[in-house]
Order: structure tokens, then C-alpha cells, then sequence
């Protein structure tokens, strides 16, 4: 077996491990990546693409933004469809010049990759058998197996940033971890195309029918969403049924500005509310989907892990450069509080704008009593703007 060792072991190759790896290499500390995927995999995800204003700076902070600042496009507000109108929030006018980053998040993790390529970062990819040891006893150490050999590297702390399913958060005992979990009775059908957005804004559309979507990539690729039961198979969606369906669920004057064409990836993504506690065990800390899932409403799963690397890699700098554990002793807490927040406020807006199945004609007049409100008072408007700006961190 090879023995090696290093300051801090990430394990997750996405863009919350990779993000992680970047700021702290710029720092002076340094990193292992572990990623069982292949490079091309993780590039090959669809993931959303607003980014927070606190997300934004973290990635300019990590000089990793260049391509971002050219070909992203800052977003001043968005719509909200119902009753057959379009309401539109103000961002800026709402939280005095705060906007979001339309910019896709596999174009963010390219990026990192590029950035670790330059500096020499080192990301170990086809990673197996991924077995975290001596977390709070000894030292603290990962095994592995990559290219057929087994691997051990020995760390002073460890970083689980390998999503729902990965071994990390797997490995905090039962009886130390809580999980808090909420699951809802759709999905989101999703289709990317080489279409002009239909507006230069996202469009979040509330119906009878069901919820609807329209977001982009860039001018010349969208993304659509329409909400369905979890029974539905993506392959059994035509291009045709969905842009049916589509237009039907949005404003006329919307719907016949939209432009259709042949599908190039179509998926149906569960909707869950899913939060670990704690995000902190001996030397593991978990970041991103391996502590926490929202539901996409609102776009707040990328940029929920963003706010999590932002307090680790300071805690873990501090630690490393100052001798000063303060920040690493309290991210569970601090990282937590900014979390239930994000959860309460995707969970809100998911309520607000799709139909559930055993929803009566009171609980309908009152999700469009709650709308009508919305658009009718400035306090009310500013709630939803700063929470999707991001709250500060």
C-alpha cells in the first residue's frame, strides 16, 4: 500500500471540492481531491445556473472568474406567471443594487478544473473503496483504491464534498448524526435546447396544471422545467408533448414568443428538503449536497455549498496560517443557521408555486391570496429579493 499524506483530503470532485481545493492552494495549504467519477462525467452534469452575489465574489476571489465576468449575464430581476400575468421582482430595487450571475454551473466547474490544472492541483479521478479512518482518534487518515492500487493518505482533516450519496457523511455513527428529511410528490421534467431564451429574465410560473420554468444557459441555449408526478419517465416525453404542455402553463403573450427545437438532455430531477446534522465529526466536515439538499425552486443548492466553502476555507486558513481554530470549532453552527434559512426559503417558494395532489379549493384560493399579496407589498417583495440574492454570509 502507498502511504502519503497532505494538510486537508476533499473528498468530491464538483464544484464545492474543487472550489474548496482552489482557495485554499491560493492560501498556502495543501489538498488532495478524490473523485470517483471521470473528469468528463462531472462536466457532463446539468446542473442550474444563478449565482448568488456571495458566490460570485467567492469565485472572483479564487481567480477563477474570468470567463464568468465575460460570458455570464447579471440578472436584475425575474418573473413570476399566474392568473395569466407576469409579475415581475426587482432585485435591485429591492435590496439596494444586488443582482444574481446567470451562469451555468458546469461552466463553473470547468473553470475550477482549468484553475487546478494551472497551479498544479492535484485531483485523483476513478477513485474507489473510499474508506475514512481515525476521525476522532489517531490519525486521521483515507483509504482508497485508484488504478488498481491501494492508496492511504494520511491528513489532518477531512473534507466530505461528495454529494447525497457519497461515504462521508455515511461515515458519522448513527447515533451522533440527525437527519432532518422532507420529500414532495413531483419532480421537475427538464429540457435543455439550442433555443433564444424566451425572455432576457427567469420566468417561475404558477398554474392549475402545474409548476413551469423558463431559465437559460446563454442567448442561444434554454432550459425549461415543467412540474410532473414522480411516476413519469422522461423517455416517455416527446419534444412535441413538451412544449405542449409548456406553453399551456404560461401566460398567452409568453407562450407564443417561445421558440422550440429538438431536445439535447432530458431529465426528471425528485424534489427533497434534506438536512445532517452536525456538519462536523472529529476531523470530517461535511460541505454542499452531502450536508444539505433544497428543492431547485429558487436555485439555491450551488450557491448554499458556495456558503459553506466560503466559512471552511476560512476556518481551515485561520488554522493552517494562524494557529487559530475558532472558525473550524463553530462552522457546524454557523454554516447550520445560514442553512435552515435556505431550506425555509426554498421549501416556501416550492409551496407557493406548484400544485401538490391533495391540495383543496381553499388550500388553492390561498397559495394565489399568498401571491397577490406578494405583489402587493413592497415588504413582501423585498423578503423574497434578498433571500434570492442570497443572504449574507
Amino acid at each position: 500500500m502507498k502511504t502519503d499524506s497532505t494538510q486537508v483530503v476533499i473528498i468530491g470532485g464538483g464544484p464545492s471540492g474543487l472550489l474548496l481545493s482552489q482557495l485554499l492552494h491560493r492560501a498556502g495549504v495543501e489538498t488532495l481531491v478524490l473523485e470517483r467519477q471521470s473528469r468528463a462525467h462531472v462536466l457532463g452534469r446539468i446542473r442550474a445556473g444563478v449565482l448568488e452575489t456571495g458566490l460570485v465574489g467567492l469565485l472572483r476571489k479564487a481567480g477563477v472568474s474570468a470567463r464568468m465576468d465575460q460570458q455570464g449575464a447579471v440578472h436584475h430581476g425575474f418573473h413570476i406567471a399566474h392568473q395569466g400575468r407576469l409579475d415581475r421582482i426587482d432585485l435591485d430595487a429591492r435590496t439596494d443594487g444586488q443582482s444574481v450571475m446567470v451562469y451555468g454551473q458546469t461552466e463553473v466547474t470547468r473553470d475550477l478544473y482549468d484553475a487546478r490544472d494551472r497551479m498544479g492541483g492535484v485531483v485523483l479521478h476513478g477513485v474507489e473503496d473510499v474508506r475514512l479512518c481515525n476521525l476522532t482518534n489517531g490519525q486521521p487518515h483515507v483509504l482508497f483504491r485508484h488504478a488498481g492500487a491501494a492508496h492511504r493518505v494520511d491528513a489532518t482533516f477531512i473534507v466530505g464534498a461528495d454529494g447525497f450519496h457519497g461515504v462521508s457523511r455515511k461515515s458519522i455513527p448513527e447515533g451522533v448524526l440527525r437527519e432532518y428529511e422532507k420529500l414532495y410528490p413531483f419532480g421537475w421534467l427538464g429540457v435543455l435546447s439550442e433555443t433564444r431564451p424566451v425572455q432576457s429574465e427567469l420566468i417561475y410560473a404558477r398554474h392549475d396544471r402545474g409548476f413551469a420554468l423558463c431559465s437559460m444557459r446563454n442567448p442561444k441555449l434554454s432550459r425549461y422545467y415543467i412540474q410532473v408526478p414522480l411516476s413519469e419517465r422522461a423517455d416517455a416525453w416527446s419534444d412535441a408533448a413538451f412544449w405542449e404542455e409548456l406553453r399551456r402553463r404560461l401566460p398567452e403573450g409568453v407562450a407564443d414568443q417561445i421558440e422550440t427545437g429538438p431536445s439535447i438532455e432530458k431529465s426528471i430531477a425528485p424534489l427533497r428538503s434534506f438536512v445532517a446534522e452536525p456538519m462536523r465529526y472529529g476531523a470530517l466536515f461535511l460541505a454542499g449536497d452531502a450536508a444539505h439538499i433544497v428543492p431547485p425552486t429558487g436555485a439555491k443548492g450551488l450557491n448554499l455549498a458556495a456558503s459553506d466553502i466560503h466559512y471552511l476555507h476560512q476556518g481551515l486558513i485561520d488554522y493552517f496560517l494562524q494557529n487559530d481554530s475558532t472558525g473550524l470549532d463553530g462552522y457546524s453552527e454557523r454554516a447550520l443557521a445560514r442553512v435552515w434559512k435556505a431550506e425555509r426559503f426554498s421549501w416556501w417558494m416550492t409551496c407557493l408555486l406548484h400544485q401538490f395532489p391533495d391540495m383543496s379549493p381553499a388550500d388553492l384560493r390561498l397559495q394565489q391570496a399568498e401571491l397577490d399579496y406578494l405583489f402587493s407589498s413592497d415588504a413582501a417583495q423585498t423578503v423574497l429579493a434578498e433571500n434570492y440574492v442570497g443572504l449574507p454570509y
